[in-house]
């Protein structure tokens, strides 16, 4: 199993930018299978044994930088809560179709499945350290419209963290469709008629 961040040795924090973003632009350049920790080493500048010092593999260096990705300057991972939910899952969504058309974006995060589908201990390490995480931030936000009476209280939060979320991701992996704001948009709406209070 790949060690998690706070088992690594300390790391010089530039270095460690360095790494993470070269890791980033390669995947994105050349997908997952060409990439090569020589490849990581050479782009960051620094020499490849400083990365094998804080991470034990190329996927795991590219699960930390998508893993950095999905957090604020202040290590925290948030949604917006303006009190209006359909707007900020909206915002949420469509900032979503712009990273998915990203094709830099794209090619990391489909390198990145191709990582977890060949190693089961990076995978557990996803689902703990960022897909969990993930889907807990948006319970929240959901567990907040409802405490204010926007969704209604016997809605299963976990499935409806699904259905608002998982269409945009299942389209994308794929590749059944285009991912639009449109898209985005009627799924929203669609999910929301079945999440709001009746009567």
């Amino acid at each position: 199993m790949p060690q998690t961040t706070a088992e690594r040795p300390r790391r010089n924090e530039k270095s460690r930018q360095a790494i993470l973003t070269a890791a980033l632009q390669l995947a994105g350049e050349v997908g997952y299978t060409k990439l090569s920790i020589e490849a990581i080493a050479a782009r960051a500048g620094v020499g490849k044994q400083t990365i094998y010092r804080w991470w034990p593999s190329k996927a795991a260096v590219l699960f930390d930088a998508v893993l950095a990705l999905s957090t604020n300057d202040a290590g925290e991972t948030t949604l917006p809560d303006t009190g209006d939910l359909e707007a900020d899952l909206r915002t949420v969504l469509h900032a979503t179709v712009r990273e998915l058309n990203d094709p830099g974006y794209d090619r990391s995060m489909r390198s990145l499945t191709v990582a977890l589908l060949e190693d089961e201990g990076l995978a557990a390490e996803y689902r703990r350290n960022l897909a969990q995480r993930m889907h807990e931030v948006k319970k929240d936000r959901l567990r907040s419209a409802q405490l204010a009476g926007h969704v209604a209280e016997d809605v299963d939060l976990d499935a409806a963290v699904e259905m608002i979320f998982g269409p945009l991701m299942n389209r994308w992996l794929t590749r059944s469709g285009p991912i639009t704001p449109e898209y985005a948009d009627t799924i929203l709406t669609t999910a929301l008629n079945g999440l709001r209070p009746r009567g």
